[in-house]
């Protein structure tokens, strides 16, 4: 059987040479400078010239300029495939992952910042643990047993396929901040929880195994440092890099937030 569709070695070479063609061009990254840590530095813009590469992330792209340029640039990565969210940061203004970012989908001149609302590390690198840490103890975001004794040789407890499916849904928040930077409410109201604690609420509420109620959860985040806080900007889903329906989830546990108030 003949193929369908075949290419010669000339046109492979010519494909090839097209491609570095068209992604060839030349980016200069402008990145916020600054180490809270050193009296002597002061905050400042630096520009980066490089060559962009076919297929090149700005993960790659400052990891270039840390190893040939300046080896004193700060900014967080783990995993590189958007899964740890270490590498969040504001894109020409808006909150995203490095690694998930294409250099070719953005202008030339593109402008690095550290994520707001968090405390600054060094020039890109925040401490997101810290945040994420203090607002996991305040609304206690582990299972609530009744259950005293625990039983390591008992099965897993059964649950509907459905359900699960919603619960991992809701866990597919890689806690990146990128949520909580696009927030009007975060950068006013220092103690608001932002959609990110919010959405944990919604899932532990969820979760069969958890024994809390409503009223409960309604002591956690029955204020304006909790569900009334939201003023419905839609900033932490636009900037969620795994699109997670943030806004949805704070709607439905906000009604249900109301129908606990009016009892």
């Amino acid at each position: 059987m003949q193929p369908v569709f075949s290419l010669s070695k000339r046109s492979i070479d010519q494909l090839e040479t097209d491609i570095i063609h068209t992604d060839k061009r030349e980016l200069c990254l402008r990145i916020l400078r600054y180490n809270p840590q050193d009296p002597d530095s002061t905050p400042r813009f630096q520009d980066y010239q490089l060559e962009q590469a076919h297929g090149m992330t700005l993960f790659i792209a400052l990891n270039e300029i840390r190893e040939l340029q300046d080896p004193g640039l700060h900014f967080d990565f783990v995993c590189r495939a958007g899964i740890c969210g270490s590498c969040g940061m504001l894109i020409n203004g808006k909150p995203g992952l490095a690694c998930r970012t294409l250099t070719e989908d953005l202008p030339a001149l593109i402008t690095l910042a550290p994520l707001p609302v968090f405390e600054l590390i060094a020039d890109l690198s925040v401490n997101t643990g810290k945040w994420m840490r203090a607002m996991s103890e305040r609304l206690e975001t582990w299972i609530h047993s009744e259950e005293v004794t625990l039983r390591l040789g008992d099965l897993e407890q059964r649950m509907e396929p459905a359900l699960a499916r919603e619960l991992y849904e809701l866990d597919r928040c890689i806690e990146c901040g990128c949520c909580i930077a696009a927030c009007g409410t975060a950068h006013m109201h220092a103690g608001f929880v932002g959609a990110m604690g919010l959405n944990k609420i919604s899932r532990f509420q969820l979760d069969p195994r958890d024994d809390r109620s409503d009223e409960d959860l309604y002591q956690l985040v029955g204020d304006e440092t909790g569900v009334f806080g939201c003023k419905t900007l839609l900033g932490c889903e636009d900037s969620c890099p795994k699109n997670l329906s943030l806004a949805t989830q704070i709607a439905w546990l906000r009604r249900r937030m109301v129908s606990v108030a009016l009892r």
